[in-house]
Order: C-alpha cells, then sequence, then structure tokens
C-alpha cells in the first residue's frame, strides 16, 4: 500500500514540475524500510528508526523532513498515516556557507590555469577554459551549462532548455563573451564524437557534474584562492553585480534594455493642481 502511495505521490511532484530524484529515492528507501516491517501506513516510530540510521544529523534531518511532507499529503486522505514532528530529531542548527566573492585577478587566474590542464593536446583544457568562463559572465547554473548542445547555440544567444519548473529560457551574450565561445565552437566541431552536446571532454563525452566540481576545487586550491572549509561554493556562486565588476570587458556598464522613461499617455486628464 505504501509503495502505491509513494508513486502516486512522486507522480504528483514531478507532474508540478519537481525532478523529485533525491526525495524519491529517499523515501523509496523509506518505503522498503516500512513494509519490511509489515506496516501498511507511516509510523512516527518506524519513520523514526529510520531516519537514525543516516551518518550524520543533517542526513537524519533531511530524511525525516523529506518523510514528514509525504505523510501530510497522505494523512489529508487517510487519518492512519501519522505525521512526525519536524524537530523530532532537533531543531536544524545547520549554518549555511558563507559565499566567496572572487575578485578579477583571482578569476583570471583561474581560467589562465583551466587553460593549462593535461593534456595539452585535447579539448580538455580549452573546454574547461571555456565552461568556467561561461559561468562566470553569465551567472548560468552548472547543470545548465553541460546540458548545452550546438543547437542551443543562436545568433541571439543560449538556448537553456528545461530548467526549473521545465521552462526555458534565452540568455543573451556579450560581444567579448560570443567571441570566446566562438573560439571554442571552432575546435569543437573538428572534434568528431557520435553526440551533439557543446562541452565535451578528451573522451569525447561531456563531463560529469562531480567532475567538473573536483577540477574546479582542485584549481582553485592550487592558486591558493580556496577559502577555508566551508566559505567557497561551486563556480557558479558568484553575485552578478560582483561580475560586473571583475569582468568588465565581458559586460557592459548599462543594460542595453532599460526601461524607457514613463510618458503619460494623451487621453489621460492630467491631476488638478493642489490650491
Amino acid at each position: 500500500m505504501l509503495s502505491q502511495d509513494l508513486s502516486r505521490y512522486v507522480e504528483l511532484q514531478r507532474t508540478v514540475g519537481f525532478k523529485f530524484r533525491v526525495q524519491h529515492t529517499l523515501l523509496r528507501s523509506f518505503v522498503t524500510f516500512a513494509e519490511r516491517h509489515g506496516d501498511r501506513h507511516i509510523e512516527v516510530t518506524r519513520v523514526l528508526e529510520w531516519a537514525t540510521l543516516a551518518p550524520s544529523p543533517q542526513q537524519r534531518r533531511n530524511r525525516l523532513v523529506t518523510v514528514r511532507r509525504f505523510a501530510l499529503v497522505l494523512a489529508a486522505e487517510d487519518l492512519r498515516h501519522q505525521i512526525p514532528s519536524a524537530e523530532a530529531l532537533g531543531r536544524n542548527l545547520l549554518k549555511r556557507r558563507i559565499p566567496h566573492i572572487y575578485t578579477r585577478n583571482e578569476i583570471t587566474a583561474l581560467l589562465q590555469a583551466a587553460a593549462q590542464l593535461k593534456p595539452s593536446a585535447t579539448i580538455r583544457p580549452l573546454m574547461y577554459e571555456t565552461l568556467f568562463g561561461l559561468l562566470a559572465a553569465t551567472g548560468m547554473r552548472i547543470s545548465e551549462a553541460l546540458a548545452l548542445r550546438f543547437e542551443d547555440v543562436t545568433a541571439d544567444g543560449l538556448v537553456i532548455r528545461q530548467t526549473k519548473f521545465q521552462k526555458s529560457r534565452l540568455l543573451p551574450l556579450h560581444d567579448t563573451t560570443r567571441d570566446a565561445l566562438d573560439k571554442y565552437l571552432l575546435a569543437r566541431r573538428r572534434l568528431g564524437t557520435l553526440n551533439s552536446m557543446l562541452f565535451v571532454s578528451a573522451t569525447g563525452a561531456p563531463p560529469a557534474y562531480s567532475t567538473v566540481i573536483a577540477v574546479f576545487l582542485r584549481l582553485a586550491r592550487s592558486l591558493g584562492v580556496r577559502g577555508e572549509p566551508g566559505q567557497t561554493g561551486p563556480p557558479h556562486s558568484r553575485s552578478a553585480a560582483h561580475i560586473r565588476r571583475a569582468l568588465p570587458r565581458a559586460m557592459p556598464a548599462r543594460s542595453p534594455c532599460r526601461r524607457p522613461p514613463y510618458r503619460r499617455p494623451q487621453h489621460l486628464p492630467r491631476p488638478c493642481p493642489r490650491h
């Protein structure tokens, strides 16, 4: 019964636009655990028993909160499902990481280091230099960049497909960013592959998300720009305001799409002056 409830719940979440991959994995683990004990409904004791199997306090709380949301939906249909308290394992005391704002010199050094990656005779160094530069200049997500294909590069910019809530958007590029991307495209088109992915490594396949993070961290630490643990995020964790200061040639000082000044339509009456 819980398995059927889970299938309906996952379908509902994905219908409204959530990918729901991690949550599905956790809930499937819980349902398997509960059904192994003969449970047909969610029980608080079983939720806590399963949640405490996780190795860290944050993972245990994440398990608890994930099942709690599931229980809230099921309890609306059947009151036999029990809803665990969100603080059954203690309050959430996790401190958010402090984002590191990279300076212009740090970004330049990172791109130069990426261009020196091995093997030098492959597309790998240019790929990482272009990828990190594109992330810095546009603020796009790493997963969005890795999902780009040849057909997504248009005269008007990059087409970012199937982002949050299954929507797509057009990402305009500055001329200098376009020039750097065109340089990479020349090398990419000379590389014969069986796929149309834009960013590929020396093997001809797109790099994994975890691989990109690992390469970025290795370069940052080798240059001494990686902060203390907990102070630096992934390569796209930079503010747009800082990127404008750090990359003045990649972004115009003023956006060309400024809103025109408001003008009162002629058919509207003017307000009466105060006496």
